[in-house]
């Protein structure tokens, strides 16, 4: 079990620094093509544990291009703001290494 979430931790990071790079290349081009159509959005999460929803904040917001504007634990909500439109699995797609690394 332990191994198993080391794993999942491994693979978490791995994936958060590609996730970063692709959203550092992206944010670059809209704000050089002036692509950029800014709103927030509710994304609900399937983590149920706080320190798990508040990861998954941090991680949104590490990437270029989104920002975690509130956390409702409770609800399992995320209110998040993004630069351009999107499906909600792009925004959040480490949500399931973190599932496994910590719930």
């Amino acid at each position: 079990m332990f191994l198993n979430r080391v794993y999942y931790g491994v693979l978490f990071f791995i994936f958060l620094i590609w996730e970063i790079i692709k959203a550092t290349i992206d944010a670059s081009k809209r704000s050089i093509n002036g692509d950029i159509d800014p709103y927030i959005i509710d994304i609900e999460t399937i983590l149920k544990r706080s320190i798990s929803q508040t990861i998954l904040a941090n991680t949104i917001t590490l990437t270029p291009g989104t920002l975690t504007v509130d956390v409702d634990s409770e609800n399992a909500f995320l209110k998040v703001a993004v630069i351009s439109p999107r499906e909600n699995k792009e925004i959040i797609p480490l949500e399931k290494y973190i599932k496994k690394m910590l719930e």
